[in-house]
């Protein structure tokens, strides 16, 4: 079977490494053969080990002592070398032969949001059974001005990529009920979005950032973006089966994977 890669995309400490992690473990405890993908050259602690590292090839120390870079200017002369790369890269990603390749990408999102190096990362391969997971920060989403720059960010990557998109919440077991609830909420319901802003502006009138911020998702509804975040948790281990169920509605009809 041509197997689906996911590649975890979201801002600096969202969670995209941590859910990465969970979401190899849960795959290995259901009997499922799946491979992690470290894509960011320049992080210094992932939490778990990767079987494909863009380290072994380009990293971002070696970049700035070579060429005398900073770090900023590094990650980006990282990222196009790992571009030129990645046709042996992507090679040996295949070598493993997995159902499921889990990508996880650098925490500089304006890396892989608008470096050309991200068109190659997602066509290099044989087919295109590619899916984005944008994994939202808790501690910006519940802001709702937050939330709404957030999804601003992710609708701008899904409409650059010709791959469908799977939003979820991050890091939910940190947020309170209501917190996690409103969120939802503001996302489903643009009405209920407008209020929250208007409720966070200094006079409590609703300005015409409540009113943009609104239009925007009456906007992505009507275009079929879904708008409305999967909460998950990957240290209560929550949400992580939902992500798999989607991937399973996208590619395979409702069909479960086969462990054999």
């Amino acid at each position: 079977m041509d197997p689906v890669r996911l590649f975890f995309v979201g801002t600096a400490g969202s969670g995209k490494s941590t859910l990465t992690q969970a979401f190899k473990l849960w795959m290995d405890q259901q009997g499922y053969n799946a491979v992690t993908v470290n894509l960011d050259p320049g992080v210094e602690e992932l939490g778990y080990t990767p079987d494909v590292d863009i380290r072994d090839w380009v990293s971002v120390p070696e970049i700035m002592a070579e060429k005398g870079l900073g770090p900023n200017g590094a990650q980006i002369a990282c990222a196009d070398i790992a571009a030129v790369k990645f046709p042996e890269i992507s090679r040996v990603i295949e070598e493993f032969r997995a159902d499921y390749i889990l990508i996880d990408t650098p925490g500089q999102i304006e890396l892989f949001a608008f470096r050309q190096a991200s068109d190659v990362f997602l066509n290099a391969f044989p087919t295109q059974r590619n899916i984005i997971v944008f994994v939202l920060d808790p501690a910006v989403a519940k802001a709702p001005a937050g939330l709404v720059s957030l999804l601003m960010l992710a609708s701008s990557i899904q409409f650059r990529f010709d791959a469908p998109m799977e939003l979820v919440l991050g890091k939910s077991d940190l947020l309170a009920e209501d917190e996690l609830e409103r969120i939802v909420e503001n996302c489903r319901n643009p009405e209920s979005l407008m209020f929250s802003l208007g409720e966070a502006g200094s006079d409590g009138k609703m300005d015409m950032r409540s009113v943009s911020a609104t239009e925007f998702l009456r906007a992505m509804d009507a275009l079929g973006v879904r708008m409305v975040p999967r909460p998950v948790s990957s240290v209560e281990m929550q949400g992580i089966e939902d992500i798999y169920n989607a991937v399973q509605q996208i590619y395979f009809g409702g069909e479960d994977l086969s462990p054999d």
